[in-house]
């Protein structure tokens, strides 16, 4: 409890540290004086939800990795590896080519049901396969991903959207303001819901016979996973693009650190996550100031790097 207590105030202090970063000069002292009406608009209107926006995506996120890799069973598993992510991409450009006047919770919900349909295929195809090695599982659904993203950037060339579809598949928190960060609250409620269901996913994910034994219906289960696991990647995409590697490096490190039970381990991942968005966010807007790395690219490298880490640990024990 002490060390949760510990990442939570570690989160907070970044979170603290996100509002005062940016272009706008933005301090304590001129908050307290009450003398620069603009600086509160810029606090209240952009670097809160920017704030709040980083830390419901980043745990939001990290948690939907979480319970990708205990329905797929495989640490190799995360919505941008399983088809889950280019689904949801692709479902935005289909609501916004046949019903733009959609509202953006329509667009979610749509994105949301692509990012279902994907992820079933996905698993659907997992259980059809001789899979020899675990890192063939995330190659099927890297595979898939690609001819996903394919047929997406082939619509969107034809019907000059490729620029819209560009901006969802880049993570980028720059044009969060208050009012168009929202959806992410979501997410929120759908991983108090998946804290709720922990023990229910980590017995899922001991498999279908061992599941049933115990009187819980699998199916039910893996249902409920895909749902919460889909819509929370299609309210991230639709608010401010993909976050690369979040989903797979963050449950990895945790279950090093804290074994695999999904109730202990949650909300270590859930923080973990939302922590490590801050930083890189920080970093973006602080590297090339007074401009800005999108999260995506920071993301990319600093989740590439962890990523090869762990893969060159499992295969240093497996020898």
């Amino acid at each position: 409890m002490r060390g949760l207590v510990l990442a939570a105030a570690g989160v907070t202090a970044l979170a603290a540290a996100s509002l005062f970063v940016g272009v706008s000069d933005l301090t304590i002292g001129t908050l307290l004086s009450g003398t620069s009406d603009e600086a509160a608009q810029v606090l209240l209107v952009s670097r809160i939800p920017r704030t709040l926006a980083l830390v419901l995506a980043g745990a939001g996120m990290a948690v939907s990795g979480l319970i990708l890799q205990m329905l797929a069973r495989n640490k190799f598993v995360e919505p941008s590896t399983a088809g889950t992510a280019e689904s949801a991409v692709f479902g935005m450009l289909m609501v916004t080519l046949l019903a733009p006047e959609t509202p953006m919770l329509g667009r979610m919900l749509v994105a949301g049901a692509c990012a279902l349909a994907g992820t079933a295929l996905f698993l659907a195809i997992l259980r059809r396969m001789p899979l020899r090695s675990p890192l063939i599982v995330p190659l099927v659904g890297i595979m898939l991903g690609a001819v996903i993203t394919a047929s997406t950037e082939f619509v969107a060339y034809r019907t000059d959207m490729l620029q819209s579809v560009r901006a969802w598949e880049t993570g980028d928190f720059s044009g969060v303001l208050r009012g168009r960060y929202e959806l992410l609250w979501i997410g929120a409620v759908l991983t108090a819901v998946a804290y709720a269901a922990a023990d229910r996913f980590t017995v899922a994910g001991l498999g279908e016979d061992f599941t049933t034994n115990l009187g819980l219906n699998h199916r039910r289960v893996v249902s409920l996973g895909l749902v919460i696991v889909s819509l929370v990647t299609a309210a991230v995409i639709a608010t401010c693009g993909m976050i690369p590697f979040l989903g797979l490096i963050v449950p990895n490190l945790i279950s090093l650190m804290r074994g695999d039970n999904m109730r202990l381990s949650l909300p270590w991942v859930a923080l973990f996550g939302a922590g490590l968005v801050l930083a890189c966010d920080i970093a973006g807007r602080l590297v090339i100031r007074p401009y800005e790395i999108p999260i995506g690219t920071t993301m990319g490298i600093v989740g590439s790097a962890i990523f090869l880490y762990l893969l060159l640990r499992k295969n240093r024990h497996a020898a």
